[in-house]
């Protein structure tokens, strides 16, 4: 008991005082600056919601904040200004950097982790591919051909049995084949009744998380892992073995997006290669190609219902849209890419997902030379700064006080066009030179969908069932979306 006493009259008081010293000057939201481990306890108790946790302190001091540990020292922002000049004024001196391609390592030599010559490269070989005569079409004739094949009878049958079913992986399992077909000429049927299992497809989910850990802990720490061959790194392995499984007996020259990077390689020695082969070549650039047709269309369509079950009153206007401007008269009908642009107040309806929910959740720069940014914060050459394009989407002292809210009016103008705003503003898309050169084809085809999916069905969230994001790099449902459906009159 004397030694209780003691404890609570003595040893509190002090432990209270020097806590509440090491607290002084900072936001309820900043994490405490610890002795030796820094804010590293902050960051791994909020791991599970990491993404809000940025928000939090970011709203609260300013937009950008250092955060600091034993082994971490990184800049996170998610400054309107600070965005503009790392993504645009100042490109050449912010590269993804050699640290991007550590934790990435997955990627390979496609066009995510790429820099300088060899990123210029990729981007016109890719841009080319999109802007081609015929590219329309085939997207257009790809999508609608999986709707009608792979989508309905699989809504078909979970509205018949009147199951739950995992929007989220329905949508995934859609991008997924569209994406192989178009890269890869191949349509893998993993949307279909019975929703089979294929290893490359989930294994695009499965990485999202460990990846992201890989900047939470040293990399000593997850390369002992990997060695071990345990935990996320396991996943990572078993990950990447299932992507050359698929990917490497389907490389083709037959195949018009593969013809055109074989030429991507033969001027890569000018841009800096790692000395792989083309076939190696061609694996990577497909891999980095299937990433992203696949998660973020799925990825900002899972929130896009999820916030339309949220605002159901929303919904109707979005019918009465379709039907005025596709003319449906009560009568289902495929619609062009170019029809789809009539759908005004849908876009916006995206555009609010995105702005919410942008799939890529951050973005990693390493300044080449030491630099100040807008805000006043010093980076030192090679240093590491992570722009949250989740947290700039939810700043009042950017988007205003209904920040939170899904809205899709405040993308329509007042003349009712869709209303233009600057990507660093609203980075769902990237920004600056490596802004998305596939945003139009990904819009077309989330409108595509949604419509099908819409027009169709009633799409009810299971009740008790939480939705919430991952912890992880794309910006996906933690536990799925469940839903119930039910046809339409």
């Amino acid at each position: 008991m004397a030694i209780h006493a003691f404890v609570l009259m003595v040893v509190a008081p002090i432990v209270l005082v020097w806590y509440l010293a090491i607290r002084r000057g900072k936001k309820p939201s900043e994490p405490t600056t610890w002795p030796v481990l820094g804010m590293l306890p902050a960051v791994l108790l909020n791991l599970r919601r990491i993404h809000d946790f940025a928000t939090e302190i970011l709203s609260e001091c300013g937009g950008t904040f250092r955060l600091v540990g034993p082994y971490i020292d990184m800049l996170v922002t998610c400054d309107p200004a600070n965005i503009h000049h790392v993504l645009s004024r100042n490109f050449s001196n912010y590269p993804k950097g050699p640290e991007f391609r550590k934790i990435f390592d997955i990627l390979g030599d496609g066009i995510f982790g790429a820099d300088f010559e060899l990123w210029e490269i990729h981007r016109k070989t890719t841009h080319a591919l999109l802007a081609h005569a015929d590219f329309e079409a085939r997207l257009q004739g790809t999508v609608w051909h999986k709707v009608e094949t792979g989508l309905f009878p699989v809504l078909d049958h979970f509205c018949g049995a009147g199951m739950e079913l995992d929007l989220q992986d329905v949508l995934q399992r859609l991008a997924f084949d569209n994406i192989c077909k178009l890269v890869l000429d191949y349509d893998p049927c993993s949307l279909r009744p019975g929703l089979p299992s294929l290893p490359c497809e989930k294994a695009f989910s499965a990485v999202a998380e460990p990846l992201l850990h890989r900047y939470v802990f040293p990399e000593w720490m997850w390369r002992l892992l990997k060695w071990l061959n345990v935990g996320g790194e396991r996943t990572i392995t078993e990950a990447a073995a299932a992507f050359d499984d698929f990917i490497y007996p389907r490389l083709t020259s037959d195949v018009n997006v593969l013809k055109a990077f074989e030429k991507v390689y033969a001027e890569r020695d000018m841009a800096s290669s790692n000395g792989s082969s083309l076939r190696d070549f061609l694996k990577d650039t497909s891999l980095n190609l299937m990433f992203a047709g696949r998660d973020t269309t799925s990825t900002c369509l899972t929130w896009l219902f999820w916030l339309i079950a949220q605002n159901p009153a929303l919904e109707a206007k979005i019918l009465e849209e379709m039907e005025a401007e596709l003319r449906l008269e009560k009568k289902w009908r495929f619609f062009s890419a170019r029809e789809s642009h009539r759908l005004v107040y849908l876009h916006g309806a995206l555009c609010e997902s995105l702005r919410l929910f942008p799939p890529l959740a951050l973005q990693h720069r390493a300044p080449a030379r030491s630099d100040t940014l807008p805000s006043g914060h010093r980076l030192r050459g090679g240093g590491k700064l992570i722009i949250s394009f989740y947290s700039v989407g939810r700043m009042a002292s950017v988007w205003g006080e209904g920040c939170f809210e899904f809205k899709p009016e405040r993308w329509i103008s007042e003349s009712g066009k869709i209303k233009h705003e600057a990507s660093y503003k609203f980075p769902a898309f990237n920004a600056g030179p490596r802004s998305c050169v596939g945003k139009e084809m990904a819009l077309v085809q989330m409108k595509m969908v949604a419509a099908a999916i819409l027009y169709g069905y009633e799409v009810r969230v299971v009740e008790g069932h939480r939705v919430a994001p991952r912890d992880s790099i794309i910006l996906q449902a933690r536990d799925g979306l469940k839903v119930l459906l039910s046809k339409r009159n």
